[in-house]
């Protein structure tokens, strides 16, 4: 089964041919980051207008890097939630209008479990059940995966998620949007103990809180700079990147410990950030588990893991109609359309 999936839930515009659920047989992204660099930040004005001026070119591009032509898949999958709601109204209504020009299925796919999904691309032995660590801009879950359309949500951040988090503490040092990659970067030439930073207590233990770290690191370059000392950003990074690594990993860890999970895996954008992926491998091998990590090129935004995921959906009766919208929220396990 070959599946047309489109991504716009924020500043990528993507589009891709995925054949039976596993198979990537083309995939292509047109990211805007550095036009809303200039802003420090994704606009979502200026995010919706670039999807609209995108989305035919990128679809098509795709299509031809498949060897089809659009009458030859079988279904269309589209992330319709969660994002910028403008933005993920270019991809559904895209979708829309070619799912039914072309008389084929329409599949909504929600975007965090297209983000879990990306797993299932690169690692063709991974099957449910397992718990996964989703973590990106604007998501920070641990979740039960009972089967590829179930799941349960333990733990969710209570303000600013992960890559939020980072994002906010890299402009303050100075660094450029995207920050996440930047911070990553300069925590490898910094001594991560050389400033102490807070760790937020939450009233559920899988919950996730970074609101105060962030503000902890704003204080802290504020305060030095007020006594005239220079921050060293380099420390800074890896302690901050430390911290939020760890917060991460211990979470999560707990978490399969406690439900007795031996298969764990991570997604997301911020699944590419290198002092994750080597705290959740150590804790990994030292509580005896098997650690699935999506490559590089899958851990962003893209269309591979909603068709994907739109697979899965579609296998279980999940066909949307013409009414469906888009949505700015929506829990990942409470799944409606």
């Amino acid at each position: 089964m070959d599946i047309l999936a489109i991504e716009s839930s924020c500043d990528e515009t993507a589009a891709a041919v995925v054949r039976d659920g596993r198979e990537i047989i083309s995939s292509v992204v047109a990211t805007q980051i550095e036009e809303h660099r200039l802003y420090g930040g994704v606009v979502p004005e200026i995010a919706s207008r670039r999807h609209c001026e995108s989305i035919c070119g990128v679809v098509s591009e795709a299509l031809e890097k498949a060897g089809m032509a659009a009458k030859d898949v079988d279904a269309i999958a589209v992330s319709f939630a969660p994002g910028l709601v403008g933005a993920l109204l270019v991809g559904v209504n895209f979708a829309k209008g070619l799912a039914f020009s072309l008389g084929k299925p329409l599949i909504p796919v929600h975007h965090i479990r297209g983000h879990i999904a990306a797993n299932y691309l690169a690692h063709k032995e991974l099957e449910p059940p397992y718990m996964c660590l989703v973590v990106s801009g604007s998501h920070s879950h641990i979740v039960k995966v009972k089967s590829h359309t179930e799941f349960e949500t333990l733990g969710r951040t209570i303000d600013d998620a992960a890559g939020e988090a980072f994002d906010k503490a890299a402009r303050a040092m100075g660094f450029p949007y995207p920050g996440g990659v930047f911070i990553d970067s300069a925590a490898k030439l910094g001594d991560s103990s050389k400033y102490k930073l807070p760790r937020p207590h939450t009233p559920n233990p899988y919950d996730f809180s970074f609101s105060g770290l962030k503000t902890a690191v704003l204080n802290l370059i504020h305060n030095t700079e007020q006594r005239g000392e220079e921050i060293d950003v380099n420390s800074l990074s890896a302690c901050f990147q430390e911290t939020v690594c760890e917060m991460l990993t211990e979470k999560f860890i707990s978490a399969a410990v406690e439900n007795n999970y031996k298969t764990i895996a991570v997604a997301g954008g911020v699944a590419a950030n290198s002092g994750l992926r080597s705290a959740l491998s150590k804790a990994a091998d030292e509580h005896g588990m098997t650690l699935f990590a999506p490559p590089l090129s899958l851990c962003g935004d893209n269309a591979a893991m909603i068709g994907c995921q739109g697979y899965y959906e579609f296998t279980a009766g999940n066909i949307a109609k013409t009414n469906l919208n888009a949505y700015a929220t929506m829990p990942l396990d409470e799944v409606r359309w």
